[in-house]
């Protein structure tokens, strides 16, 4: 189920309104909560992105252990062949991790489509993604941009959606945006055709250009 009609305010990065900008009510209008897509495109995204690299040793990879520690018989000890015994302190790991373990999971591109429209849908109904004119700055500056941040409201913690257009010149403005951005603690940084479920439920605000708006729309129509 989605809203009739939705529409939002165009920001300059000045805090200026220069417009607004008629959203898709089936990308940003969608009233269902689906929590169980979404809950699975979040597991997806956080099982995927661990290195899965934990590795322990296992008995014939344990050093040492050539010689039996000590006699067969006479001790009262329980007998014992090496110390690479699982039982010996410093001895080989049984069933541990072996370096080759894999946690990836999957979610089909039709699910994955949802949960990103109904956490996009959550953050216009919250108010809380703002549309700008253009992402860009005409010189490296991490102090431009946040005043620019606080300007439009984006306070807290900011997912901005990286939109590379295609002609060389505006393209080193976004480029510039990114490198003042990046030393920003509370921002956050995702290209446009790989918007994280993850990130956007985890960010307080959405700061998205108009161009990229449409590209979305389009993506996940």
């Amino acid at each position: 189920m989605a809203e009739k009609k939705v529409s939002l305010a165009v920001k300059k990065l000045s805090g200026e309104e220069s417009g607004t900008v008629s959203l898709n009510p089936a990308v940003f209008g969608i009233k269902d909560e689906n929590v169980q897509v979404v809950h699975d495109a979040v597991n997806v995204e956080l099982a995927n992105a661990r290195q899965a690299t934990a590795k322990t040793k296992k008995r014939h990879e344990v050093s040492g252990g050539g010689k039996k520690p000590f006699r067969q018989k006479g001790t009262g000890r329980a007998r014992a062949g090496s110390t690479r015994s699982p039982i010996w302190v410093g001895g080989g790991t049984v069933f541990g991790p072996d370096g080759m373990q894999s946690y990836e999971l999957k979610q089909n591109k039709k699910a994955h489509k949802l949960a990103l429209r109904t956490v996009l849908s959550e953050k216009v109904a919250d108010k809380k993604l703002i549309v700008v004119e253009d992402i860009a700055a005409e010189k490296i500056s991490t102090k431009a941009v946040s005043e620019s941040l606080k300007a439009i409201g984006a306070e807290g913690k900011t997912l901005i959606v990286i939109d590379y257009p295609e002609d060389e010149k505006a393209a080193v403005g976004v480029q510039n945006f990114i490198l003042s951005a990046q030393n920003i603690a509370a921002v956050g940084m995702d290209e446009i055709d790989n918007v994280s479920v993850y990130d956007v439920l985890y960010a307080d605000n959405i700061v998205i250009s108009k161009g990229g708006v449409k590209k979305i729309e389009e993506a996940l129509q």
